[in-house]
């Protein structure tokens, strides 16, 4: 079954549980991917239906995410700047 199947799941959760990282830092991504973007931003569940079509083996930065769906067309939009990165997002993407 596929993680998008599961009935009632927000997609967070999911995030959540298939990078096995905390809920709060799942909701935290997906507001990134959408603050990537300058004017309108993706909404979630397109956010969790493009990166279930990548394969992702960890959890990918959320300016990454946001260029690759740019890239491909997914949400055609312009883009904001790479964010510096902060010391916290260590704790999240393992860096």
């Amino acid at each position: 079954m596929r993680d998008l199947d599961i009935p009632g799941a927000k997609p967070f959760e999911i995030i959540s549980a298939r990078f096995q990282i905390s809920r709060e830092s799942a909701k935290y991504f997906l507001i990134h991917v959408q603050k990537s973007f300058k004017t309108e931003k993706p909404p979630h569940r397109l956010i969790l239906e493009f990166m279930d079509g990548q394969n992702f083996e960890s959890l990918p930065r959320p300016h990454h995410v946001a260029t690759l769906m740019n890239e491909s067309g997914i949400w055609h939009q312009p883009l904001n700047p790479e964010p510096s990165r902060l010391l916290d997002e260590e704790d999240i993407y393992g860096e």
